[in-house]
């Protein structure tokens, strides 16, 4: 259809006139502006098989349905995810949207270093009725290497050596998870094709199994997928994934960088999803796209001329049209998408598609994620200086109350309200804010932080949004350090109420996860963004947070 924008029609016009579309599927590398040579013209050659997982996956489905059978048969009640960013995305967004089948296992995404949500999981699972999928790309992301350590140490611990029969792995050729499932003897490795990077992994195995798992019928997945793909092989306005993709990159051309997905209830999940995808693949070398995926719409007023919209309806449910046709008239773009429910699989390849596409517009690399280990090595170092003195080297608070304690990169006062006024005040036009929280994940948490995000939009009309740590890590924090210099972010920290081994590594998740945060905070400042870490007592809540910024916005 038509695009509405006029720049998105113009844009889709010359990209059509220069073959992008023909030249994409003939793995052409100077669409993403690669020279012959560089370390992006490998990294793009080496990640262009998402384009064909229709083809490479077709002879693997049967295997994830007989895996689902047997375990089904066994009557395994419940499958936890070990997996982070593109491994586990796309699996909860499946379990969320499509839900779990009668006579099928419950399916539990498990991607996080966090004390309580771990411990829970431990407490309730039975290991004789679970299944642990192991999903790791590389096959040594910290994260997933120590939640296998942990849970294999349980369920050894209560079933000897039928341990490896309640194991799966999900990783690529050769890796070092490859090998251990090997040793370990794992009831079932899938060896995923090499060349599809992880955020553009939900049509291969790593979305393929788990969806076989729960009960859904992974060939529809697939063939969903498919015609999308078809349809996305046109060099005319038709093109799903050209559409969506001259939408998103004359929009950042244009200064709409905030990229609002607007999605009905059946598809709040996406959302997740949608962000890693385009945050990690945009942001980077000053430029990007950030999905704002959580936000409720509010009035025309309440926004910038930073903002691009995306909305998609569903055969079950759409959006709030009456407030979306006020936005698009106040001269805000809308771009209105429509998808079935039982089509997962075709906003997945449209979404990848127009991702790619938008790389080419903003003549970047949209398949390498530069600013990502950064963090990863900030992390390691606090760890190794854990392991020399047996504490974490932590800065002294910038200053404190009797719940918050705050440490800031930016200066701004001598109490946590005056730093976090001083920080918000700093809000320029175009910039956002980000929260990036380490509590343990809870509605409660979500809600509270919603209601912060809609006061400093109300007050300063400016974008936010909320990451969970560490899962942020591996999706929007490449944005956050690679794309431009516009966020304001809060770091919010806690001291866990208990201490959990990671066997064999010398630390707990407690001190892993508090590793991380540190670390990332270090990384933000070392790339001049302004960060406040707000720290809180073990009384405090995130109720104190919220009555903070309260008092801070005025």
């Amino acid at each position: 259809m038509p695009l509405a924008y006029a720049p998105a029609a113009e844009l889709a016009d010359r990209l059509i006139a220069e073959r992008i579309v023909t030249r994409i599927w003939d793995r052409d590398i100077s669409v993403w502006k690669a020279a012959e040579g560089s370390a992006d013209a490998k990294s793009i050659r080496t990640r262009l098989g998402w384009l064909d997982v229709d083809k490479t996956m077709a002879v693997e489905v049967a295997r994830t349905m007989a895996l689902a059978e047997q375990v089904t048969l066994e009557k395994i009640d419940a499958v936890y995810l070990l997996g982070m960013g593109g491994s586990s995305l796309c699996a909860e967004v499946m379990r969320s949207v499509l839900g779990v089948a009668a006579h099928h296992p419950d399916l539990f995404v498990l991607d996080t270093t966090d004390e309580r949500t771990i411990a829970g999981a431990a407490a309730r699972m039975n290991p004789a009725r679970s299944l642990f999928l192991v999903s790791s790309k590389s096959g040594g992301t910290v994260e997933v290497a120590s939640l296998e350590r942990f849970f294999w140490s349980r369920v050894a611990h209560a079933l000897g050596a039928q341990a490896g029969r309640h194991f799966v792995a999900i990783t690529d050729p050769g890796t070092a998870l490859h090998s251990l499932a090997q040793s370990k003897q794992y009831r079932d490795i899938f060896v995923n094709p090499a060349d599809i990077g992880g955020r553009f992994s939900a049509l291969s195995l790593f979305g393929l199994v788990p969806c076989a798992l729960i009960g859904s019928d992974s060939t529809s997945l697939l063939s969903a997928g498919s015609t999308m793909a078809q349809g996305c092989r046109q060099e005319n306005h038709a093109n799903a994934g050209l559409e969506l993709g001259a939408f998103i990159g004359a929009a950042a051309l244009g200064g709409r960088d905030k990229l609002t997905v607007v999605l009905p209830p059946s598809l709040a999940s996406l959302g997740l999803w949608i962000e890693q995808l385009v945050a990690e693949s945009t942001g980077k070398h000053g430029k990007g796209t950030l999905p704002v995926v959580d936000e409720s719409l509010g009035r025309p007023s309440d926004y910038q001329s930073d903002r691009a919209f995306v909305a998609i309806a569903t055969d079950r449910d759409r959006p709030d049209d009456d407030r979306l046709g006020a936005i698009e008239a106040a001269g805000h773009p809308v771009l209105r998408l429509s998808t079935r429910v039982d089509g997962l699989g075709a906003e997945f390849f449209r979404w990848e598609f127009a991702t790619a596409v938008a790389g080419a517009v903003l003549g970047i690399n949209p398949f390498d994620e530069p600013n990502v280990a950064e963090a990863k090595e900030k992390t390691k170092a606090l760890l190794g200086a854990y392991a020399a003195s047996g504490r974490l080297p932590e800065p002294a608070p910038a200053a404190s109350s009797h719940t918050i304690h705050a440490y800031t990169s930016a200066g701004g006062g001598d109490s946590p309200r005056a730093i976090v006024r001083a920080a918000l005040s700093s809000i320029a036009p175009r910039d956002y804010v980000a929260f990036l929280s380490y509590l343990p994940a809870s509605a409660e948490v979500e809600a509270r932080i919603a209601a912060i995000r809609q006061g400093i939009r109300a007050k300063y009309r400016a974008a936010s949004t909320l990451g969970v740590g560490p899962r942020y890590l591996h999706s929007t924090g490449q944005y956050h350090k690679g794309g431009p210099n516009s966020a304001v972010a809060f770091v919010i920290t806690q001291d866990d109420d208990r201490q959990t081994e990671i066997p064999e590594a010398g630390y707990t998740f407690s001190i892993l996860k508090r590793a991380q945060a540190l670390g990332d905070v270090e990384t933000l400042a070392a790339h001049e963004r302004r960060v406040v870490r707000l720290h809180l007592a073990k009384h405090a809540g995130i109720a104190d947070v919220e009555s903070l910024f309260a008092e801070a916005i005025g």
